[in-house]
């Protein structure tokens, strides 16, 4: 399903299948190329009517950290923006159309776990951070492990969330403690997690994998068209439907404020090691 020296790994065992993000050196980031795989694997596993059950998951005791920023920091690759601008165009240089690139794919796949006719699981075991934060909220079930950690990040370098973070995070938790996430910024561990509605279930670290497994064999094994209906009609009663605008305002405004000074700080005092100073940047 992905190529071999792909950092997105697909096996399958009978009806579940099982996707994982093995880009440890970056914390499972995204760089274009890993989050086209990812939306490739998320997609044809959506789609495929042999499986009812679809784990995502990182390796290495992680998660993901979301977009990759030292790719983001270094401009990306030409090849990869290339389809923004095709022909004899010159191409887009800023922070945002990097950021576009990876965030086309990773919302489009995020639409399509919606969508999906049978549920997605995230299985947390490590950081969620970012967008690894937002691609886990956007599943059907989140298990997290004893050393599991949750965090809404986007501030510390000035962006404005996205990944669907500022659609499913009111409808999770309430608007209340949405802003609190967004303004206070805590790393949340899995039982500050559990408490507030995001996660389902905190599983041992030890056997934390085989734990998921077997919750997700078990949920393969119901009335898989019940399932899927049932999972429409919740969706449709929470607004969903209107997931897909809300993911191209996301982008659109992510990218615009990835271009401003204060971003450009934020970067700077990410790779240095230092809090930022937006107040005299921007």
């Amino acid at each position: 399903m992905t190529d071999a020296d792909s950092d997105i790994r697909v096996a399958r065992e009978g009806p579940v299948a099982t996707l994982t993000i093995d880009r440890r050196h970056r914390f499972n980031s995204f760089d274009t190329e890993t989050a086209r795989d990812f939306r490739k694997a998320g997609l044809e596993l959506a789609r495929d009517p042999a499986i009812r059950a679809v784990v995502i998951r990182g390796a290495g005791g992680v998660f993901s950290s979301g977009a990759d920023l030292k790719y983001i920091r270094d401009g990306g690759k030409s090849e990869d923006l290339s389809y923004l601008k095709p022909g004899a165009r010159e191409i887009p240089t800023g922070y945002g159309e990097v950021f576009k690139q990876i965030l086309e794919y990773l919302h489009s796949t995020i639409s399509e776990i919606r969508r999906a006719p049978k549920p997605f699981f995230a299985a947390v075991d490590g950081v969620a951070a970012a967008g690894g934060f937002g691609i886990a909220m956007a599943c059907d079930l989140v298990f997290a492990s004893e050393r599991a950690s949750f965090e809404w990040a986007y501030p510390r370098t000035g962006l404005t969330g996205a990944e669907s973070s500022t659609f499913f995070l009111p409808r999770l938790v309430g608007f209340r403690k949405a802003m609190g996430l967004l303004f206070l910024n805590p790393r949340l561990d899995p039982a500050a997690a559990l408490e507030l509605g995001l996660v389902n279930q905190v599983l041992p670290t030890e056997g934390f994998d085989d734990a998921v497994q077997v919750i997700a064999r078990k949920i393969a094994a119901g009335p898989t068209e019940a399932y899927a209906v049932a999972k429409s009609l919740i969706s449709q009663a929470a607004g969903v439907e209107r997931l897909d605008p809300h993911l191209d305002r996301e982008i659109a405004e992510l990218a615009r404020i990835a271009d401003t000074d204060a971003f450009a700080e934020g970067l700077r005092a990410f790779f240095e090691k230092r809090p930022p100073h937006f107040h005299e940047s921007s």
